[in-house]
């Protein structure tokens, strides 16, 4: 079995909480090298990384110096993110780029571009397309129990009180944030949308320019509308999931476990992890062939936010197609940028 070899550019919480702990469990990556701008920010996780052998500076040209290295994270503030991947690309490096990837639809064109003409691997970190929800909601669409789907809503609702006013890019708002993971879930699912229509706002603090709360929909042929949302003013949250069909529905309330295991010290590989009780799972209602209303709950799906990193193996080492197309990462930033077009 060929391992292989990671460099991260940043050792933040990001890099230590959705990235790392996954790799632990996998006996295929390496973790070279880590380049980070300050060093012993986290001595704990980084003196544990040195006793494996990992190499830990603050040069990125440690990382582009090193022929070993056979996959480049960059884990980064997002405002970063296009200058540092452009960078690794031109010195040959392949890239697993952070989210939101970019900001602008030209700068994903340019590092594809990049990357075809140097027959590298790049792709963002869409890691929730391994949630355990969205992988329920797709097995659902999937065995046909609801028809054809005619509307699908997603939310990804908190409450975040807070009259503070923030001004800044559209970059670093709510829809670039939260809808990044939620357009490329829907386009994942049913492809590029035909028309998007947008409403995004500043809902805490109508002085502030960096937007908190979108609604927006994307409409596809079969008349199926599929729509995302997010807010930070919702004390009691919308389902996270509601699906209606021709013939059923399908609704659930809460989101992948992963993430609050995460943040509570829970590693993969406890048992447990991730999983949501049957009181979390959803709840499907549909007509059978006879017509008869059925109505039951579906048990969720695993999550595994480190299959982004199997799927990475399978196109590096085994020739197998990129999990996230040129072509749908390209669609998703040109919806994100397309929010502001008017702003």
């Amino acid at each position: 079995m060929k391992k292989l070899k990671i460099a991260y550019v940043g050792f933040g919480k990001s890099t230590n909480r959705y990235h790392i702990p996954y790799l632990k469990m996998r006996d295929n990556f390496e973790i070279a090298r880590v380049v980070t701008p300050t060093l012993m920010k986290n001595p704990e996780a980084q003196l544990a990384l040195e006793k494996t052998g990992t190499l830990f500076s603050t040069d990125i040209q440690d990382i582009i110096a090193d022929h070993t290295i056979d996959l480049v994270v960059v884990v980064t503030p997002a405002q970063s993110h296009f200058s540092l991947a452009k960078q690794l690309l031109q010195a040959g490096k392949n890239v697993l780029l952070d989210k939101p990837a970019v900001e602008k639809l030209s700068e994903m064109q340019a590092l594809v571009s990049i990357a075809n003409e140097a027959n590298l691997f790049f792709m963002p970190f869409q890691n929730r397309r391994f949630d355990s929800d969205f992988l329920t909601v797709k097995k659902v669409i999937e065995t046909g129990y609801l028809g054809r789907v005619i509307d699908i809503q997603v939310h990804m609702d908190h409450f975040r009180a807070d009259d503070t006013i923030v001004t800044g890019s559209n970059f670093e708002g709510a829809f670039y944030g939260h809808g990044v993971h939620l357009v490329d879930q829907m386009v994942s699912l049913f492809g590029s949308p035909e028309k998007v229509q947008y409403d995004i706002r500043s809902t805490r603090q109508p002085l502030s320019t960096v937007d908190d709360h979108f609604a927006v929909d994307l409409f596809y042929p079969n008349q199926l509308k599929a729509s995302v949302h997010a807010t930070e003013s919702a004390l009691v949250s919308y389902p996270k999931w509601l699906i209606q069909g021709t013939k059923g529905t399908f609704i659930k309330q809460d989101v992948d476990q992963q993430e609050n295991d995460l943040k509570a010290g829970i590693m993969p590989g406890t048992s447990g992890f991730g999983e949501d009780s049957p009181q979390a799972y959803g709840h499907l209602t549909y007509l059978n062939q006879n017509g008869d209303r059925i109505e039951k709950y579906i048990p969720s799906e695993s999550g595994d936010y480190g299959r982004i990193y199997d799927t990475a193996y399978e196109t590096l080492v085994n020739g197998a197609d990129k999990l996230i197309t040129d072509a749908q990462m390209l669609r998703v930033i040109e919806i994100l940028e397309g929010g502001f077009e008017n702003g």
